[in-house]
């Protein structure tokens, strides 16, 4: 797949979709076409104020005249939607990098079964587009608090594949509140489960559906879960292309260490829930304290994050 490697992009126009989520369209200055993003990709923000982002499109894969992303305003903002909520302006550029795809639909599903919470409803969003597009089979449920804090309500409602959305708006006086138990207690053949949203729905969903096929149910997280203490014990991280070795002291992350001496290795969520610092495992045993990686590609050990992930064995070998 082409992307985009830090390419100034231009701001057509600015959708504010409730009083904290607001849709940013962006294109080329040229009007060309930008390159097609996999159902639930996500592109990079290189921010003026210095950060990096990441955000979900909510593009069908088809779309490539136009990148549409929906920034919810987080009040803890460290200064990323605080800045696209009050910095950024219609005709601003802004510099991206990507699409990429740590969430991909599995296109050829028997059935997809797609669950949404809050902003957690934008990559869903581009999956259902998708999904309707190639005409397969798929239920999309979008969970809110309140209709008014939810984004595209409207355009689901009236939307091609509208008989095929179910809404839950919990804290509303006629609302109700979707029961993952009832919704995940069958197992159908060939269905894949696709959820984004608060972290405590998720581990609700993952809980409702721990009967599933293993490798049927996906994720993807916007924040960390931080349940569990790690020692943090220093390590020798080898690399094998350039044929250097550095010390990553406890108080430091691997990432640290390779930006200290030169490595320019993207670093966006600093939590291991975006997959931008990905890198592959030539040897040594890896602690993988990430939440994006499944069981199974945790187990291989062959891929890590470097941003939070250690080395179980006093050496690590990674590919670059």
């Amino acid at each position: 797949m082409t992307q985009l490697n830090k390419t100034p992009l231009k701001v057509k126009s600015i959708t504010q979709e409730t009083a904290s989520i607001r849709t940013i369209k962006l294109v080329r200055a040229d009007g060309g076409e930008l390159p097609a993003p996999p159902a639930g990709s996500h592109i990079m923000l290189h921010l003026p104020n210095g950060l990096v982002r990441q955000y979900s499109l909510t593009n069908a894969q088809s779309e490539t005249d136009a990148y549409r992303l929906s920034i919810l305003l987080d009040e803890h903002s460290r200064g990323g939607s605080a800045y696209l909520h009050q910095q950024v302006n219609v005709g601003d550029e802004l510099v991206v990098s990507g699409p990429k795809s740590q969430f991909p639909l599995v296109l050829g599903a028997e059935t997809s079964l797609l669950i949404g919470g809050g902003i957690g409803v934008t990559p869903l969003l581009s999956m259902a587009k998708t999904l309707h597009q190639q005409g397969q089979n798929f239920e999309l449920h979008y969970c809110a608090r309140h209709q008014r804090d939810a984004a595209f309500v409207k355009q689901l409602r009236n939307c091609e594949f509208a008989d095929r959305v179910h809404f839950y708006f919990s804290r509303d006086p006629d609302g109700e509140r979707l029961n993952f138990n009832t919704l995940l207690h069958d197992i159908v053949a060939g269905r894949h489960l696709f959820c984004c949203g608060p972290n405590a729905m998720m581990d609700a969903v993952a809980q409702a559906a721990s009967h599933w096929p293993r490798g049927s149910v996906h994720f993807e997280k916007f924040k960390a879960d931080n349940h569990q203490v790690y020692e943090d014990i220093p390590f020798q991280l080898v690399l094998e292309r350039s044929n250097k070795t550095f010390t990553v002291p406890a108080d430091k992350s691997a990432l640290d260490v390779l930006h200290d001496n030169g490595y320019d290795i993207d670093n966006v969520c600093g939590e291991g829930i975006c997959g931008a610092c990905l890198i592959n495992v030539v040897d040594g045993e890896v602690e993988h304290r990430d939440g994006i990686l499944s069981e199974d590609e945790k187990s291989a050990n062959d891929i890590m994050t470097l941003c939070c992930s250690r080395a179980k064995s006093d050496t690590l070998v990674i590919e670059l």
